[in-house]
């Protein structure tokens, strides 16, 4: 799920290229750090060695003597980590730091500058050294001066300072890495406002995304558009040739229903009868092919709600009216305040197609019920043959035809497709009445 996200990925890819850009800068911060105390080491021990220069002189006879050495307590300390060695060819002279020690003499010194290696030292494995040479006297020998350092302070102190530097970068990665999430959250809104556009025009064809968005999407929501209005000419297109084809097949069934009476005014019965048969599935599937058509015209919309009980009661006069309805009783057991989450032309489809059905296999009496809260139920009563279980489950099959099942005709076809247009589902089970019950709940 990560994987294909493309957020996760946008942060993941973020946060991995924060933390290599702050591990490269913690690598060269902490290089620099102890090429800095390295310099800042040379400087020291500069200073030391011109002090140990300056306190150097030569007895009449030769010898090298030394006065005015540095005062720094490094020195008078035995295995202190600090040194200074001053030698000749016939004299060495050190610190008492020293002890009994001497540095290594160096073949490489020069006499112009002051130069630095590394090397181990008479009671450390790794000693700074800074050396020159220098002529106190004409014609006498050259004097080696030699400062050195123990390393390992250089060492401890980069330590000490990489990991401080750690912690500190440990901290801003997570203060960028939430940075680059709100980022990436602020990036990604305007795909999650497309998203929302998409599931309103999913549900209904005239909506629109809105017509400017970022540079970025905006072609993105011109295609949607476009998309959508190609759709919504398809679809008028479709109930345009659909209306057509029933209108002109109107005069040929009519011409077909003159020769079926005539056919059967001459005693011809039986071919009366096959004609009228075939003339009735014609109009079947044609009757059955528009309401499909009106049915595609339906679409849910949160915003729209209509009162159920006011629709019933329309619904109810026009069937009272019927000649199939004129002989039944009719129960409206709808709450006042019960209103359901379809505009009133589809409601007045739905229940219109459930109430004909009702109609047509009702003996006595049709009930249209139902009631409100987490869902809302409306409920079509008859107290005909019905279904049994059998044949309600198969009914409700995915593929299944409800026109084709039980004996149930074309109305529970349009129960069902208007049902779940609107975001409902319908339920078929044995009424109380004896009859079929079909139940259409939406979510509250």
């Amino acid at each position: 799920m990560i994987a294909r996200s493309l957020r996760w990925r946008l942060i993941a890819t973020g946060a991995i290229a924060i933390a290599a850009a702050l591990f490269a800068a913690w690598f060269f911060m902490t290089l620099l750090f102890e090429h800095h105390l390295e310099r800042r080491l040379a400087d020291e021990l500069q200073r030391d060695g011109l002090k140990v220069i300056a306190g150097l002189s030569l007895t009449p006879g030769g010898a090298l003597v030394a006065q005015d050495m540095p005062a720094d307590d490094r020195f008078a300390t035995p295995a202190s980590g600090l040194y200074w060695q001053a030698s000749t060819a016939r004299t060495v002279l050190r610190s008492r730091s020293l002890w009994d020690q001497a540095l290594p003499t160096s073949s490489t010194a020069s006499k112009e500058q002051w130069s630095e290696r590394l090397g181990a030292g008479p009671f450390e494995p790794r000693l700074v050294l800074l050396e020159r040479r220098i002529v106190l006297d004409a014609g006498s020998d050259p004097v080696l001066v030699q400062i050195g350092q123990n390393a390992d302070a250089l060492t401890s102190a980069g330590r000490e300072f990489g990991r401080e530097l750690a912690y500190f970068l440990v901290i801003l990665w997570l203060a960028l890495s939430g940075a680059a999430w709100v980022q990436v959250a602020l990036g990604l809104r305007p795909l999650g406002a497309i998203r929302r556009a998409v599931d309103r025009l999913r549900q209904s064809p005239t909506e629109r995304l809105a017509a400017e968005g970022p540079a970025e999407v905006q072609p993105l929501i011109d295609a949607i558009n476009a998309l959508a209005d190609a759709r919504e000419d398809d679809l008028e297109r479709a109930r345009r040739r659909a209306a057509d084809l029933a209108h002109g097949l109107k005069t040929p069934l009519a011409a077909l229903a003159a020769q079926s009476r005539r056919a059967r005014a001459d005693g011809a019965v039986q071919a009366a009868d096959g004609l009228d048969r075939a003339i009735a599935a014609v109009r079947g599937a044609v009757e059955s092919e528009l309401a499909r058509t009106r049915v595609a015209a339906v679409r849910r919309d949160a915003g729209l709600s209509c009162p159920a009980r006011v629709t019933a009661e329309q619904v109810v006069a026009v069937l009272e009216r019927t000649e199939a309805g004129e002989g039944l009783a009719f129960d409206v057991d709808l709450p006042d305040t019960l209103r359901l989450p379809l505009a009133a032309e589809d409601l007045t489809e739905l229940l219109g197609a459930a109430a004909e059905n009702a109609v047509r296999y009702a003996r006595r009496r049709v009930r249209i019920g139902g009631g409100g809260g987490a869902t809302a139920v409306l409920m079509v009563e008859d107290d005909g043959p019905g279904l049994d279980e059998k044949d309600a489950q198969a009914a409700l099959a995915r593929g299944a035809r409800l026109d084709e099942s039980g004996g149930q005709g074309l109305g529970l076809a349009i129960v069902r497709d208007v049902a779940e247009a609107t975001g409902g589902t319908l339920a078929l089970a044995r009424s109380d009445l004896g009859g079929l019950a079909i139940r259409i709940s939406w979510p509250g």
